[in-house]
């Protein structure tokens, strides 16, 4: 396996549509990397540019080591796992898997060997004499995993693989490439769009964004400490509950303004008291919302049971966090999260999510005193979009 370099890449169109910018990032060698972000942030042009199915504008992208701009596909070695499998419909999975190795020339015992080693690491043992049509999208997703696998290519590339699976496969097949990924030690690249798979998979995650990285990391520290605006209310489900708040400070300890409410800040980062006077915003997660010593006051909106928790919507009398990084995430999620959003900024409310345990009782219209951990608090500027650390 190896290692594969991004070094300032990018992509323009003949049309003058750039797809990435000054993409930099290393691969490691047996690595597992997801790349993620919105439709049209760049992820699946960055990893056909990998393969060698898009020409590189700018930069460089190296392959355990050697430039490869300039090489065919066929000379990249790398092996692409597609969302709608490109199986042949009139070969047997045996000869489908096989099929890269008899194009090689490869040995025919050789052929046996290695066919029914990978058969046997993705469950297909038994299959082997059927047709594609035979078989189940689960199914059908280990053949092209296994034809790609058998190749012992240098690296991976996987686009939106499970795209075409119900939810309950998607959440079965997750687990299997992870553990075949780990067992094979194998470099690999795989674009997504859904966050939980992001989240789930990789080594590290890649948050893209209108063609640039936002963020790459561990999932938890993407999700624990984001970057900024965007990768904040990206990241996470539901998503970061996220406020306007006007830092104040008084006899000497800083606090939030949210609403008609005042939170003391006690464990507020030393950067925050520059803002005195200005407006910021505040993200929550829903897990933090339910304890603490800070109190927000709203009214029940919705109240969801989950069978293992309750989530509770309710509404604030104050100003949403509404930029271009969150309005873009909204329209992402569904056009009516991006309605409701504006909706919400018109009126100058907020709905505040928060996971409760199911005990907890809390009807639409009540009254709710919302408490919030701010020791797990997030800010950010409002005009750069950036953590306040």
């Amino acid at each position: 396996m190896s290692q594969v370099t991004f070094s300032d890449v990018g992509k323009v169109y003949p049309d003058g549509t750039r797809a990435l910018k000054g993409f930099t990032l290393d691969v490691a060698d047996g690595e597992f990397v997801v790349f993620v972000g919105p439709s049209g942030c760049g992820k699946t042009t960055a990893l056909r540019m990998v393969a060698g199915l898009e020409e590189i504008t700018e930069g460089e992208i190296e392959i355990g080591g050697n430039v490869v701009n300039d090489l065919e596909p066929r000379e990249r070695d790398i092996a692409m796992v597609f969302q709608n499998y490109a199986l042949y419909p009139h070969m047997s999975v045996y000869d489908n898997i096989a099929f890269g190795l008899k194009m090689r020339k490869t040995a025919k015992s050789e052929i046996a060997r290695r066919v029914e080693e990978i058969a046997r690491v993705l469950g297909l043992a038994d299959l082997l004499r059927r047709k594609p049509r035979q078989l189940s999208g689960g199914q059908r997703q280990r053949v092209a995993m296994g034809r790609a696998i058998v190749r012992d290519p240098a690296v991976f590339l996987m686009d939106e693989p499970l795209s075409n699976l119900d939810a309950r496969l998607r959440v079965q097949m997750r687990a299997e490439i992870s553990r075949i990924q780990h067992e094979l030690a194998a470099t690999t690249i795989y674009v997504t769009h859904d966050q939980i798979e992001a989240m789930t998979m990789g080594d590290r995650v890649a948050v893209l964004r209108k063609g640039e990285l936002q963020q790459v990391g561990d999932p938890q520290v993407l999700y624990d400490a984001p970057e900024n605006l965007f990768v904040a209310s990206f990241i996470g489900s539901p998503s970061m509950n996220l406020v306007q708040a006007r830092i104040e400070g008084k006899n000497g300890a800083v606090t939030a303004r949210v609403g008609v409410d005042d939170l003391p800040l006690p464990g507020a980062p030393a950067a925050l008291a520059a803002y005195e006077s200005r407006v910021v915003g505040l993200g929550v997660r829903p897990e933090h919302v339910g304890s603490g010593d800070a109190v927000l006051h709203g009214r029940v909106v919705l109240s969801e049971a989950l069978g293992s928790e309750r989530l509770v919507h309710a509404e604030l009398a104050a100003e949403p966090v509404v930029t271009e990084e969150v309005l873009e995430v909204a329209v992402d999620t569904d056009a009516s999260v991006a309605e409701g959003l504006a909706s919400e900024a018109r009126e100058r409310r907020t709905v505040f999510v928060g996971r409760y345990d199911t005990s907890f009782r809390a009807e639409p219209g009540v009254a709710i005193e919302i408490r919030l951990d701010t020791a797990k608090a997030h800010f950010f500027d409002l005009e750069s979009g950036l953590a306040i650390r």
